[in-house]
C-alpha cells in the first residue's frame, strides 16, 4: 500500500539554523519519537531504527537511510529509507524535505515535506486513511522537536553553513547539534486517537 504526503511546516526559527539541521542526520532521527542512528555505513548511508511501543510490547524496526541528494543552493535534501521487523512488515519512503526562507519574517522559515511511503505485512491493513492519519501524528511531534532542536543552535549569519554538502555530496553540519532525546512512539496512544477519529466519522462529528 502506497501513501503520498506533501506537507509544509511554519517554524519559528531562521531558515539557516533549520537547513544546518535538517543536514545532520543524527540529529534529525533524534527529533522523531523512537528513531536513532546507530552506524554510518557510509558517507551518504546511515543504519539505524525505530522502536514503537503498545503498551508493555516494545517492536524494533531496523534499517538504513540514503541521502539521495543535497542541494546547499536550494536547501533541499533528498532522501531514501528502508526497513522491516521481525514480524514481516516492511516500509519505505522517499522523502525530499526543503527549507525556505518566509519574505515576511526572517527569523521564520517553512519546513516542506514531500513523501511517497509504501507499506507491507500487518501494518498495510490499516488502510490508506489511517495511514494519513498517523503519518500526520508523527509529523507533527516531528516538527515540534525539529523546531525545538533548531532554537538551540547558534546563529550562522542567515547564511548557507559553511561545509555543507554540495549536490550528491555527504550532507554535514557546520554547527555541533544539541542532542535531542526522543521517546518511543507510542502505538496504544496512536491506536486510541485513531478509534476517536472513526467513531466521529460514525457519527458526523468529533469526539
Amino acid at each position: 500500500m502506497e501513501v503520498k504526503l506533501d506537507k509544509n511546516y511554519p517554524l519559528d526559527v531562521d531558515a539557516a539554523r533549520a537547513w544546518a539541521l535538517l543536514t545532520d542526520l543524527k540529529a534529525v532521527a533524534g527529533c522523531m519519537p523512537g528513531a536513532e542512528i546507530t552506524e554510518q555505513l557510509s558517507e551518504t548511508s546511515y543504519k539505524g531504527g525505530v522502536k514503537v511501543k503498545v503498551g508493555p510490547a516494545v517492536a524494533q524496526f531496523g534499517g538504513t537511510v540514503d541521502v539521495i541528494e543535497s542541494v546547499v543552493a536550494e536547501r533541499k535534501m533528498v532522501l531514501r529509507g528502508k526497513g522491516a521487523d521481525k514480524g514481516g512488515s516492511s516500509a519505505s519512503m522517499d522523502l525530499t524535505a526543503i527549507i525556505s526562507a518566509d519574505p515576511a519574517n526572517p527569523a521564520h522559515c517553512f519546513l516542506n515535506g514531500q513523501a511517497a511511503v509504501i507499506v507491507n505485512g500487518k501494518f498495510a491493513q490499516f488502510g490508506g486513511r489511517m495511514m494519513v492519519q498517523v503519518s500526520d501524528m508523527l509529523l507533527a511531534q516531528f516538527v515540534e522537536n525539529f523546531r525545538q532542536t533548531a532554537q538551540t543552535l547558534p546563529a550562522v549569519g542567515g547564511a548557507a553553513p559553511a561545509g555543507a554538502a554540495a549536490s550528491g555530496a555527504s550532507p554535514t553540519s557546520a554547527t555541533p547539534v544539541a542532542p535531542v532525546v526522543a521517546r518511543e512512539i507510542n502505538g496504544l496512544a496512536i491506536f486510541w486517537a485513531l478509534v476517536k477519529s472513526w467513531i466521529g466519522g460514525l457519527f458526523g462529528k468529533r469526539v
